[in-house]
C-alpha cells in the first residue's frame, strides 16, 4: 500500500528544548523513504516515530549547522550497522564536505552498505526516477544552503465514462493510449491528464528567489518559522524567516498544505505561528508541527 507522508521528528532551531527536538523529518513517498536535515537526536527520535534505517533511501542536508547536521552520524552508523541491504544516497551542499566527511567518519565503525554521496553545488535535478524528480535550489542563508522539492510526474488518466461513450473497452483501451486514435477518436477525448504531486523543503534562509521556485504550486510545503513578525529584522540579521513571511511565500505559491517549524525557543506560546499566518493571508491546511507529528500529503484534487 503507498503511503505519502512527513514524520516531523524534530522542529526546535538551535538548540533543542524540553518539548522539541533538533530538526529531522522523513517523507515516505510510496515505497521510499527521504530523510530531511537530520539534527543531534534524530536516531532516537526515529525509534520513537517507528522509523527504521531500513526506510532510508536519501539523506538530504540543508547545510552544515548543527541543530540541521549533527545527527548524520548516528544515522549512517545505523545504517551500517542494521546492514541496510539497498543503497542509500546523501545530498549536501559541496562546500560543506569536509563536514560531511567528519561527520561520516566521527568513530569507528565497520562500514557494510554503499552509501553513495551526491553533493549539491548548483540549482537543478539531483534525481530522476520514474516515482519523482528530486531538484534543489540555493537559497540566501550565511552559510551555503539548498532547499529540495520533489516533483511527481504528470500522468494520463483514463475516463471511463467517455471511453463507454465511444464504445472503447478491454484491449482497446490500451491500444488508444499506445497509439493515441482509435476509429477516429482521439485520445484526449477519452483522458485527462493527473498532475503529479509537489513536496518542497525549505530551511533557514530569507526571503529569496528560491523560497518561490522551490514553494510554487506544491501540496506540501515544509518551510522554517523561526521568528514572529514582531522580530522581522532579527530573522533578516540571521538569515531566518517570520512565520508571516512563510505564509505569504505559501499564498502566493499556490501551497494547498503549510507546515511551518524550526521555532526559536525565545516564544513560548507555538499558536502565535499559526495567527500570524493566518494573518498573513494564507488559508490553505495549515500545520504548527511538533516533535513526532505526522502530516499526509494531500489527496490529489
Amino acid at each position: 500500500m503507498s503511503v505519502r507522508e512527513l514524520v516531523v521528528l524534530g522542529t526546535a532551531s538551535q538548540v533543542p528544548t524540553r518539548h522539541r527536538n533538533h530538526n529531522g523529518y522523513l517523507l515516505r513517498w510510496d515505497g521510499e523513504g527521504i530523510l530531511f536535515d537530520p539534527g543531534e537526536g534524530t536516531q532516537r527520535q526515529m525509534l520513537r516515530a517507528g522509523v527504521a534505517a531500513h526506510d532510508l533511501n536519501r539523506i538530504c542536508v540543508t547545510h552544515f549547522h548543527g541543530d540541521h547536521s549533527l545527527g548524520l552520524a548516528g544515522v549512517i552508523q545505523r545504517i551500517n550497522l542494521d546492514r541496510v541491504p539497498h543503497e542509500v544516497t546523501a545530498h549536501y551542499p559541496r562546500s560543506g564536505q569536509r563536514f560531511f566527511d567528519r561527520l561520516r567518519y566521527a568513530t569507528a565503525y565497520r562500514e557494510t552498505v554503499a552509501l553513495t554521496e551526491a553533493p549539491v553545488d548548483a540549482d537543478g535535478p539531483l534525481a530522476v526516477t520514474g516515482a519523482y524528480t528530486l531538484e534543489a535550489r540555493r537559497l540566501s542563508h550565511p552559510v551555503e544552503s539548498y532547499g529540495y522539492r520533489l516533483t511527481e510526474p504528470d500522468r494520463l488518466r483514463m475516463l471511463p465514462e467517455r471511453l463507454a461513450a465511444h464504445g472503447i473497452e478491454g484491449p482497446d483501451v490500451g491500444r488508444i493510449r499506445r497509439e493515441g486514435v482509435l476509429n477516429g477518436v482521439a485520445l484526449d477525448e477519452v483522458s485527462e491528464v493527473r498532475r503529479g504531486q509537489r513536496f518542497a523543503f525549505v530551511m533557514d534562509t530569507r526571503l529569496c528567489a528560491g523560497v518561490g521556485e522551490l514553494a510554487e504550486g506544491c501540496d506540501l510545503l515544509v518551510i522554517e518559522s523561526t521568528f514572529l513578525d514582531e522580530d522581522e529584522e532579527l530573522a533578516a540579521d540571521h538569515g531566518h524567516l517570520t512565520a508571516g513571511q512563510a505564509a505569504r511565500a505559501a499564498r502566493e505559491a499556490g501551497v494547498r498544505h503549510l507546515v511551518l517549524t524550526h521555532f526559536s525557543q525565545r516564544y513560548p506560546d507555538p499558536g502565535e505561528f499559526e495567527r500570524q499566518a493566518r494573518a498573513a493571508g494564507y488559508e490553505g491546511e495549515l500545520t504548527v508541527a511538533r516533535d513526532l507529528d505526522r502530516v499526509p500529503v494531500p489527496k490529489r484534487r
